[in-house]
């Protein structure tokens, strides 16, 4: 018994303090890692501790962390970029992430836990957040990125005085990017930094198609879709294909002479339906309108839309949407209303002439009382919905019914909630709010920076009526 004790039990000497562990600890890291191979050396021939030139004190949270798959106290005595360096080298990277990443975003218990600052123009003027909490940021004429860990992982110039549009368009190093006062959409590298092709929107039988701007972007698998605006306003989305940066078709031309045929303002693919989400809106001295419409991306026909006001359709006729968010996870979209304040669902695999179902709040000092708000955005992430209101925050939480079904959308299946504090809603008016991974990013207009939102430690209280 003695013997096989031994044989699993190893000795390390790291920067010349000495570790003690065993053989199953070590091979938990994967067997890709270091440590694993380590251990199959110590197997094959017992010698003496193995001396690794390392940080001991790191080492120790790292150790800690394989045996029992949490980050110990101490590890707060390290920079997150410390700790991520020293377990890239050991090849347990991974452990670490999941050890580090936040906890599920419950926007009830959500609150500023850092703000990002770009080194060189700190005003971000577009963010696209990705799955794994990690955020790319333009600024001025340049793309930062922030991993995962919101590390500053790099940053390019490009040839824009500024950038309004950004898109991450493969899972490693390129970004799509436009500015709504210069033509085409261009590509970069973000590896080597360099511009890799751009696409202009041409027609040789049309002479107003000329230095089209690009006011959204978005892409699916296999295409980049960028919505195109001429001077004649004149306008399309092009599908450009991703391993050519050739355009493939050309979808929803139109004139843009009224309000329900104005270039996108945003786009969103929707990959399990296989539809091409875009929606406009714009304001004037009658108020709000635009318009919501669908193309299924293998025909390019429209296979949906709505436009308020104007079509009657409604039930809340002439109270037309501010904005509209599209959840592609949940199939579902969400929209709040210009002059009411009004925030209602949508299920995406149910639309009809007036699918809209309005949330309505049974707490009388949670209602909404502000009618219309001058600016407000809208954005619908991991079944909540989230709302700016000039500079306030808040949240539109799924109630649990016992009983009922969850995936069902009811007039009272949200609570609404403040998130914010009066501090924050005095930092600027919310001009974008986007999630990513477990990780809420929201922009201000006129204030530097990008504010970060994450969920306490104790998140998990759950409502149940």
């Amino acid at each position: 018994m003695e013997d096989e004790i031994s044989t699993d039990r190893i000795k390390l000497n790291v920067g010349g303090k000495l570790f003690e562990t065993t053989v199953s600890t070590l091979q938990s890291g994967g067997p890709d890692s270091l440590l694993a191979a380590l251990s199959n050396r110590h197997i094959q021939s017992s010698s003496n501790p193995t001396f690794i030139d390392r940080d001991p004190e790191i080492f120790s949270v790292l150790l800690s962390l394989l045996r029992t798959n949490r980050l110990p106290s101490t590890s707060r005595r390290f920079t997150d970029q410390e700790l991520s360096d020293e377990a890239s080298y050991y090849g347990i990277e991974s452990h670490l992430k999941s050890a580090m990443l936040p906890n599920p975003l419950s926007g009830i218990d959500a609150s500023v836990v850092s703000t990002i600052r770009p080194a060189s123009d700190g005003f971000v003027s577009a963010f696209t957040a990705i799955d794994d909490g990690s955020v790319w940021i333009a600024h001025g004429g340049q793309i930062s990125v922030y991993d995962w860990n919101l590390t500053h992982a790099g940053t390019v110039r490009t040839h824009l005085d500024s950038i309004t549009s950004i898109k991450q368009v493969t899972p490693t190093a390129m970004a799509a990017v436009a500015c709504d006062v210069s033509s085409g959409v261009h590509f970069y590298n973000f590896a080597n930094g360099r511009r890799i092709g751009s696409v202009e929107w041409t027609d040789p039988t049309d002479p107003r198609i000329y230095k089209a701007r690009v006011t959204a972007i978005a892409d699916s698998p296999d295409f980049v879709y960028s919505a195109f605006d001429s001077y004649h306003r004149e306008n399309c989305v092009l599908a450009i294909d991703k391993s050519t940066l050739q355009v493939k078709s050309e979808i929803g031309r139109q004139s843009g002479n009224a309000s329900k045929s104005i270039v996108p303002g945003n786009l969103t693919y929707v990959k399990d339906l296989e539809v091409l989400a875009a929606t406009a809106v714009t304001s004037g001295a009658f108020g709000f309108s635009g318009y919501i419409r669908l193309w299924d991306t293998r025909s390019a026909r429209v296979v949906w839309e709505t436009n308020e006001p104007g079509s009657g359709r409604s039930s809340r006729f002439g109270d037309s949407f501010a904005d509209v968010s599209i959840d592609v996870n949940e199939l579902s979209m969400c929209k709040i209303c210009s002059k009411s304040g009004d925030v209602a669902m949508a299920d995406l695999r149910k639309l009809s002439d007036d699918p809209w179902v309005y949330l309505r709040e049974t707490n009388p000092s949670l209602s909404n009382t502000s009618g219309s708000i001058s600016n407000s955005v809208v954005h619908c992430y991991k079944k909540q919905v989230f709302v700016g209101r000039d500079g306030g925050l808040e949240v539109w939480s799924r109630v649990a019914r016992n009983g009922g079904n969850d995936n069902d959308i009811g007039e009272e299946s949200f609570r609404r909630n403040y998130m914010d504090k009066v501090q924050d809603s005095e930092r600027g008016i919310i001009s974008k709010i986007e999630g990513g991974g477990e990780r809420l990013f929201v922009s201000r207009e006129e204030a530097e920076g990008l504010e970060v939102w994450q969920s306490s430690v104790f998140s998990g209280a759950v409502l149940v009526l």
